[in-house]
């Protein structure tokens, strides 16, 4: 029988898995320098595999909980941009499948711009429902920033296609009817709340990238609204603007100048 070149032992490697242990056999006993490599290669790429199931696995443990005691519509809800000088703060509300998966998923500030980005798509792509809540920095300044965050909350909540029967929100408690649990750093320990993350910052970044075009010199592409020695240096030379959360320091010091 013909010997296999590289060429055909790679393509067979990358449909290869554990079970395939006959075919394991044959390759570890070729000898040849660039088999070995290949093998070398998907057994790390394996172990990797293996660990983002395993962290997906913990991470499902709150949903997992809840189906099992009859829940069926599990919302995660977070939020992005409380920090800011400028900007809204935004919240997501995401009701995933129950056997949804998605390998890399956990906090979205952890995640890179490209690898959000292309969350972004694949959660609102095979979500079962998700909405955004938007609360801009006139209303920030007018009712608070905490309470702002709840309100962009609940409004993406209420927002859903489907209504929800139980929430997992990151940090926070809500004064609504639907049976909820507050976990805390839940963007990195809960499924749904890490897919709400996604959603709720990449919806926010691009909101400030679309500012900076309107509002050049702040740096809002880069530094969305945060306040980094650019930004600062520009609300000095430049102003506040109508984007500027006048009840953050030190903004509200500018203002009253």
């Amino acid at each position: 029988m013909r010997e296999k070149s590289i060429k055909e032992i790679e393509a067979i490697i990358q449909e290869l898995s554990e079970e395939d242990s006959s075919i394991l056999n044959s390759l570890q006993k070729d000898e040849r320098k660039g088999v070995q490599a290949l093998l070398r290669r998907w057994e790390k790429s394996n172990i990797q595999e293996k660990a983002f199931k395993q962290q997906f696995e913990e991470m499902l443990s709150f949903e997992r909980d809840l189906f099992d005691k009859g829940y069926r519509a599990i919302a995660g809800v977070d939020e992005v941009g409380r920090g800011p000088l400028a900007g809204p703060v935004v919240a997501a509300a995401v009701v995933l499948p129950q056997h949804f998966y998605l390998r890399g998923l956990t906090d979205s500030k952890k995640l890179s711009p490209a690898k959000r980005k292309e969350f972004y798509s694949y959660i609102k792509e095979h979500a079962l429902s998700y909405s955004i809540g938007i609360i801009d920095s006139h209303e920030i300044d007018q009712i608070n920033i905490y309470e702002a965050t709840k309100r962009a909350m609940i409004q993406a909540i209420n927002s859903l296609a489907e209504k929800p029967d139980y929430l997992l929100i990151d940090a926070m408690k809500l004064e609504i009817t639907i049976p909820q649990t507050s976990i805390i750093k839940g963007d990195a320990r809960s499924v749904s709340i890490a897919a709400a993350s996604v959603l709720a910052k990449e919806t926010r970044d691009r909101y400030m990238e679309e500012l900076s075009t309107m509002y050049p010199g702040f740096g809002f592409e880069r530094n969305m609204g945060y306040g980094t020695k650019e930004h600062l240096q520009a609300l000095e030379e430049i102003g506040v603007t109508k984007e500027h959360r006048i009840s953050f320091s030190p903004v509200k010091e500018m203002v009253r100048r």
